[in-house]
């Protein structure tokens, strides 16, 4: 048998929710994989993302007081292109490291320790539910600007956009716009 401190535990699971038992969690890794579809962004309410499919994998490694967890999403959500607003396909591949920190969060404003962010929780949880936390990175690995490669874009779209402004309709038109005065001023 294996040492305490080399024994894994996987636990896969979809309903478990995201949760990490911190009561009872021996000393040593545990494993845990969880799968991300559309019905979890729809329960932050998030209306950007279409449909998902990430495969997450965390490894928490409890030693003492010291709780570590490596955190990996990959995978693709998908969202509304911003040019043609046909759905567009984006990868995720997000690395997440925290260092967990039972009591008080600190006064000072740097929260990280190496490359980890450091999360406090109070002395009294029995749980660490990392869904808030998969939500939030996977929401910030995605571009400001989603659009398709070029060419990728819906060419109905994309012939709508490129044709221009409308053509004005006539004098009547004119008339009635309180900015028609100044249409001939650069003459």
């Amino acid at each position: 048998m294996l040492p305490l401190r080399a024994q894994i535990y996987l636990r896969v699971g979809m309903n478990d929710g995201f949760i990490i038992p911190l009561n009872g969690l021996t000393t040593g890794q545990h494993e845990y994989r969880w799968k991300v579809g559309k019905e979890f962004f729809e329960s932050f309410e998030n209306s950007e993302i279409l449909d998902a499919e990430l495969n997450i994998s965390a490894v928490a490694e409890k030693s003492g007081r010291y709780l570590g967890i490596d955190c990996d999403v990959e995978g693709v959500v998908t969202v509304e292109c911003d040019r043609c607003l046909d759905e567009l396909e984006m990868p995720v591949e997000v690395e997440i490291r925290l260092s967990v920190k039972y009591g008080e969060e600190e006064s000072s404003d740097e929260h990280h320790e190496g490359e980890r962010e450091v999360v406090f929780i109070p002395e009294t949880d029995a749980e660490f539910d990392m869904s808030q936390i998969i939500y939030d990175y996977v929401c910030l690995d995605l571009p400001m600007q989603r659009v398709h490669e070029d060419g990728g874009c819906n060419p109905e779209a994309m012939k709508r956009l490129s044709s221009g402004p409308a053509p004005e309709t006539g004098d009547e038109d004119t008339e009635n716009n309180p900015f028609s005065a100044l249409k001939d001023m650069f003459k």
